[in-house]
């Protein structure tokens, strides 16, 4: 913990006088560009790997980067979703998950969870995934079904949150894209799903028509 004390002292005094302009435009209101989902994992740092800025994004973390299917039952989950699409407006939601992600490993290995209940059910909400798995990668050694469910389980978290009414509306009038990445830690790599290909791709190829204009100072959508 003094270590994390010392960190907020330095922030103070080196790096918010830096940013000062920002950090008092951003008590006026938010305006995040997107809201980000991915998972509680401490390796995932969102602003190092979108090279964002405080105010781009708003978060969701939890364990395995999910998105329960809208019910009435009110959760962190929902909530957030419904206030960062209705509210805040905003254009763009992209689920990450990652390599390496115990989630994944215990939802493909549920009898590993006895000892934690609450997480073995959270990780329900990845079971198609893992059927989908099961199906399509019985002949793939564990690393190349794993990186398969890793896939699956961004695809399914997607259409979990095409069920949410705020977020059903806006795909409708276009007011919102979802987009499904992994991260690989390792590598520092990110690739990106591409629905019409139906596989994931390297950002700079999913997005090369976006930051292509973005670099020429058009406004990348």
């Amino acid at each position: 913990m003094p270590r994390f004390a010392a960190g907020v002292v330095r922030f103070q005094n080196e790096v918010y006088p830096q940013k000062k302009e920002l950090f008092e435009q951003l008590s006026k209101g938010q305006e995040p560009e997107a809201l980000f989902i991915t998972c509680s994992d401490s390796r995932i740092e969102t602003a190092m790997i979108t090279q964002s800025e405080p105010g781009d994004l708003f978060i969701v973390r939890n364990a395995g980067n999910i998105v329960p299917p809208h019910t009435s039952h009110t959760g962190g989950v929902t909530a957030a979703i419904e206030f960062a699409v209705a509210a805040l407006k905003v254009p763009h939601i992209v689920i990450c998950g990652h390599t390496e992600c115990g989630a994944m490993k215990g939802a493909m290995n549920p009898e590993g969870l006895n000892e934690l209940p609450h997480v073995r059910e959270w990780l329900g909400y990845s079971k198609a995934a893992v059927e989908i798995v099961n199906a399509k990668g019985k002949d793939l050694g564990d690393q190349e079904r794993m990186k398969l469910l890793l896939e699956q389980n961004v695809v399914l978290q997607l259409q979990h949150l095409k069920t949410h009414p705020k977020v059903a509306m806006a795909l409708a009038t276009g007011d919102v894209q979802l987009h499904g990445w992994v991260y690989d830690i390792k590598s520092g790599g990110v690739t990106a799903y591409d629905s019409q290909e139906d596989k994931f791709l390297p950002v700079d190829v999913r997005y090369a028509a976006e930051m292509a204009k973005l670099a020429s100072g058009g406004c990348a959508a």
